[in-house]
Formats: structure tokens, C-alpha cells, sequence
């Protein structure tokens, strides 16, 4: 199985960020910054800035292919942490290989980021603020789970709210 990042189509782009196919074309795919780093930095389509104690939902723009047994975790970078106060507010997000065009969004990765200091925020157009780590994560001997995901963010809740 090959492990990459593409962006959403541009009918999904429409509908979560907006009608202008020339944006579409310019954002870039996450990479690495150096041939050391861990994650791969995920760059602003857009500039925005977060008041102190706003939350905002950030579309990426991005989708994720790669195997079982295998995940995406998304983690705000170490800085904005360190020097903004600015955080996730979910800390981190887990991404399943099933969450790749699954029917509500083709997979398309948001970001909730969080001001928690005490001045504006500002990321402009192009700025890296959170990086996707891919890992390996084991399951216990006798782990039963069948099912697969049917929909975006929130959907294997939904689905064991339908299975209990």
C-alpha cells in the first residue's frame, strides 16, 4: 500500500471552502521541512487569525491514503504551542485508513484550533501550523472489531450507537 497525501476534489472544495479554482490549484501537499522531521507540515490554503479564546474549524484541503493498521495523528506544531498558546482541541487527531473517500467528505482532514493566549493570532496564506505524523499502531490478540467507516468525522460513533 502506498502512503501519500492528495488534495480533496475541487466539488469537495467547493462545498467546504469556496468556489475559486484558482486557489484550488496553488495550496500546496504537506512535506517534510528537513530530511529529520517527523511530521509533515500542513499549509494554510488560506490566512486567518484567531482571537484570544476563539476556536476555529480549519479546512486542510487534504486527504490521506495508507494502510491498516496504520495512522495519521495530527498534532499542532511544537511553536504554536510554545510561543502562542495555541492549541488543538481535540490535542491531537487520529486519522483511520477508512477515513480516506469515505461517502460524507472524501476524507477531507479539519483542523480545530484553539487561541488560548492572550493576543491575535495570525497564519497567513502558505504558513505551516500543524504537521501529520504517520505510525503503526498494534491491537490486542483478541480484538473482534469488522466493521469499516461509513462517513466523515464522527461517523464510528454513530456506527456503534447503531450496532448497541
Amino acid at each position: 500500500m502506498k502512503r501519500y497525501f492528495e488534495k480533496i476534489s475541487f466539488e469537495q472544495f467547493k462545498k467546504d471552502i469556496g468556489d475559486n479554482k484558482e486557489l484550488y490549484e496553488e495550496y500546496n501537499l504537506p512535506k517534510r521541512g528537513t530530511k529529520n522531521s517527523v511530521g509533515y507540515d500542513f499549509f494554510a490554503i488560506e490566512g486567518f487569525t484567531l482571537k484570544p479564546g476563539e476556536i476555529k474549524r480549519v479546512p486542510t484541503g487534504y486527504k490521506a491514503n495508507f494502510g491498516e493498521r496504520e495512522m495519521l495523528m495530527i498534532a499542532v506544531r511544537s511553536s504554536l504551542g510554545f510561543k502562542y498558546n495555541v492549541r488543538m482541541c481535540n490535542s491531537i487527531g487520529f486519522v483511520e485508513c477508512d477515513y480516506f473517500n469515505n461517502e460524507s467528505n472524501e476524507g477531507h482532514i479539519w483542523v480545530p484550533l484553539q487561541n488560548e493566549g492572550d493576543k491575535d493570532f495570525v497564519i497567513e496564506k502558505g504558513d505551516a501550523y500543524v504537521q501529520g505524523i504517520f505510525s503503526n499502531f498494534l491491537i490486542t490478540d483478541d480484538d473482534s472489531a469488522t466493521d469499516t467507516r461509513k462517513g466523515g468525522i464522527g461517523s464510528t460513533n454513530k456506527n456503534k450507537k447503531e450496532r448497541d
